[in-house]
């Protein structure tokens, strides 16, 4: 080589973060460097991918873009810093051994969905891993729920207990093969192996264990399936017997169920599907979509009773794949618990706990390291948005619009995930639950350490919600025993908090913050709150007024008690007596005000009782309590079997008047309506009291009461309803922008779940000129609370 050739030689080192392990992309580094005649290595550290190649300038030039615009399909790159220096000679280019490093952290991919690659295979008879239940490659397969520890090599994942038969060591070893480093690489001569038995753990003689589960289910059984984070509970969908069976072995009376269906045209046939609905269910994610359900499916109603919306996902392993294909028809699929028990994760443990629910357990001896529910989400404004974050996007992070301290932020109380902060990441957990338990207590505590053990993260500071009995709470407490700072976070400050992370802001906002119950700063449970908030501060400008709650908790499971406690306290007792009277009327004509007539006399004098006295009757601003009285009001639902079922079939009631279109439509609609119709709402006022406004609801339930008495039926008063909460927002929103100048609006809470009120609440603002933020990455819900919490505790020291 001549002297001037040698000088036009340059080495150059790289550092390539984000996910960028267990994606493929060591390989996808090898192949660009021997396609741009480059020679060096690559490798794996604790931290990072590193890289050094020598050759040409204008060579390295390609290498570098080609590194980012050419990526492996799951790679997500954060950052690649790159130095150059004089070359060093090598005659070659190589893939090294993986270098671990202390205190360094790595991001990790979440479980990926079945590649198409490898589905063909999967269904290919003449193909070695033809209905192999574990068959994966560096695109697809399973990663959190298998890893014990970073780097991720196949040592420091469950799957150290299978030794690789000579095809498969062949592929792993092959920088060109796409199963190179893929650590859970497998065939049905050395992986995993599935096994059918029943509830008792006697093992079902058959070559063929997911055909012979197939015809179980066919046959009406409930059978518990092993999946990526744990067991999953199934039974035939289209069969009304089974799904109650289900439904009362479980303990479950009338929380929706998801289904699976085997593909996206199957699909179509229960549900209307938009392009961005379909491209949600077919991603590498494949969470649980909710789409607006078919009248003419022949899928159970008892699925998902007097709901509108059906969840459904498609397979995401290749066992779902061929069990759903053996089955020819729609399976329920739910978590495998009991009640509100953290998904059951080992075969023993599935087969102590669930042997009372399943008949036939398929189970595996692939290990299951965490956890993990499936994802849940909509499309919203041909936006996908997360109810549920586990399966296929926890762990990945939240980035940060600033530097973060270490934190850990514990949650709430329902829904809970917990949040560890480091640099520019926050890193929200998979759903933990609900914490009633021991149970998920310890999954909880566990989770905690696999992550801070992940991510190399030892909290200074713990933060945690205002109410002293929660259990996250009382974990917090006594995590700071040890020295940690303890910073108490204001429920629905955290809920805007976690909106403006999920979205990369820092100036203030005003804050809509709509839940069913929050402690708030002056002892009363707040959920109807309109803020001034940041990070750092917040200032209560609105509320709901303050209405009793008789009874606590009971009136929460018991709608219409809190119906008969708001009617009281707003209208006097002649119009309860009025109200019940006219049940005499109704009766036989139509059931409107039927579930407060449910409550007898006594009952009422209890409740009168209570709030003539403060007796167990704590003073609530709550919008999804008043969203609950409503409901009982118009008889939709008096009791509760889940957690906001009387506001979640309030929507329904009103969803009923937009007919049975696509949700894409009927979002349109919603939309011009919000905007036009202002007429259909009822009145209410707005008063200010030392600065604060209050927004005063007697003129609502007058109006929806005369309506009642009038015959109009409740869909309609329904959608009137929903159009004034929206109108409410609106108007609130209004006065405290002229009064600070702000301009964006941030919603956030439960309440907003509702679809119904979201499309008309956000058309409203932004058709009268203000700006409006809804959460994506994290749910609305209270398991977006941790990062809320997080990032408050952050800017508090």
């Amino acid at each position: 080589m001549s002297k001037a050739a040698r000088q036009s030689l340059k080495s150059a080192s790289i550092s390539v973060r984000g996910i960028v392990q267990g994606v493929g992309f060591r390989p996808f580094v090898y192949g660009l460097a021997v396609k741009h005649n480059l020679k060096g290595w690559v490798y794996n550290t604790s931290e990072d991918v590193r890289i050094e190649v020598e050759g040409a300038v204008e060579a390295i030039d390609k290498f570098k873009r080609e590194l980012e615009t050419k990526a492996p399909p799951l790679a997500h790159i954060e950052s690649v810093n790159i130095e150059y220096h004089p070359p060093r000679g090598y005659k070659s280019f190589e893939i090294r051994q993986s270098q671990a490093q202390t205190g360094k952290y790595q991001l990790i991919s979440p479980d990926v969905a079945t590649c198409p690659a490898c589905l063909g295979e999967l269904l290919n008879p003449e193909d070695r891993r033809y209905r192999y239940p574990f068959t994966n490659c560096t695109n697809c397969g399973p990663r959190f729920t298998i890893i014990e520890d970073m780097p991720y090599d196949r040592p420091k994942t469950t799957m150290r207990y299978f030794q690789m038969c000579p095809q498969c060591q062949a592929e792993y070893d092959n920088p060109l093969d796409r199963r190179f480093h893929a650590q859970p690489n497998a065939c049905p001569k050395c992986g995993p192996q599935v096994q059918l038995v029943d509830n008792r753990g006697n093992l079902i003689a058959d070559s063929n264990p997911v055909a012979a589960a197939s015809q179980l289910l066919k046959e009406g059984k409930i059978v518990a399936i092993k999946g990526l984070g744990g067991f999953l509970l199934a039974c035939d969908a289209t069969n009304d017997i089974a799904v109650k069976t289900l439904r009362q072995r479980k303990k479950r009376p009338s929380k929706p169920f998801a289904i699976m269906v085997a593909t996206i045209d199957e699909a179509k046939k229960h549900c209307y599907v938009s392009p961005e609905e379909e491209k949600l269910l077919t991603s590498s994610q494949s969470p649980i979509v909710l789409m607006k359900w078919r009248e003419d499916s022949a899928v159970s109603r008892e699925v998902a009773p007097n709901l509108r919306f059906l969840g459904v996902m498609l397979p995401y392993t290749p066992l779902h794949h061929i069990l759903l294909r053996d089955t020819g028809r729609p399976l329920v699929m739910t978590s495998g618990n009991l009640s509100e028990e953290p998904i059951a994760r080992d075969n023993d443990e599935a087969l102590r706990r669930l042997s009372g629910i399943a008949d036939y357990f398929l189970i595996h001896n692939r290990d299951i390291y965490s956890r993990y529910d499936d994802s849940v989400a909509v499309v919203e404004r041909s936006t996908s948005q997360l109810v549920r974050r586990a399966r296929s996007y926890a762990p990945y992070p939240i980035r940060l619009p600033f530097n973060a301290r270490q934190v850990l932020g514990c949650g709430a109380e329902e829904k809970n995930t917990f949040c560890l902060t480091k640099d520019n990441y926050a890193f929200l957990s998979q759903h933990i639950g609900d914490m009633e338990n021991m149970e998920t207590l310890e999954h909880f505590d566990s989770t905690i350490s696999l992550y801070k053990r992940l991510f190399r993260i030892e909290p200074e500071i713990i933060a945690h919600d205002l109410h002293p009995d929660y259990l996250a709470t009382k974990y917090a407490r006594e995590l700071s025993e040890s020295g940690m700072k303890l910073i108490p976070v204001q429920h629905h400050h955290a809920h805007i908090a976690s909106c403006l992370a999920d979205n990369g802001l820092e100036s203030p906002v005003i804050g809509v913050a709509f839940d069913g119950t929050g402690m708030g700063a002056d002892g009363n449970i707040w959920g109807g709150e309109f803020l001034v908030a940041d990070y750092r501060n917040f200032r209560r400008v609105g509320h709901l007024e303050y209405l009793p709650l008789p009874g606590g908790a009971a009136a929460i499971k018991r709608p219409r008690r809190t119906a008969i406690g708001y009617i009281l306290t707003l209208l006097g007792e002649n119009a309860l007596n009025v109200v019940i009277a006219t049940l005499n009327e109704v009766k036989g004509k139509q059931s409107q005000l039927a579930s407060i007539g449910q409550v007898g006399e006594v009952e009422i004098e209890i409740i009168k009782r209570q709030i003539e006295r403060r007796i167990n009757s704590p003073l609530t601003s709550s919008m999804g309590r008043l969203f609950d009285a409503i409901s009982a009001l118009l008889g939709i639902r008096g009791e509760i079997d889940y957690e906001g079922q009387a506001a979640v079939e309030l929507e329904m009631a009103a969803h009923a008047l937009y007919g049975e279109e696509p949700s894409s439509v009927i979002a349109r609609r919603v939309s011009d309506e919000a905007i036009s119709d202002v007429r259909e709402s009822y009145s209410y006022d707005i008063v200010e009291d030392e600065g604060i406004r209050i927004v005063r609801l007697k003129g609502l339930f007058s109006a929806v009461i005369e309506d009642l008495h009038q015959g109009i039926s409740k869909e309609r008063i329904a959608v009137k309803f929903h159009n004034t909460v929206a109108r409410m927002i609106n108007e609130m929103c209004h006065l405290v922008a002229d009064e600070t100048g702000i301009s964006q609006v941030a919603l956030s809470g439960g309440v907003f779940q509702n679809r119904l009120l979201l499309r008309k609440t956000v058309s409203l603002l932004e058709s009268s000129g203000l700006q409006v933020f809804t959460h994506r990455q994290v749910p609305c819900n209270d398991g977006g609370i941790s990062l809320g919490q997080a990032v408050i505790a952050h800017f508090a020291v």
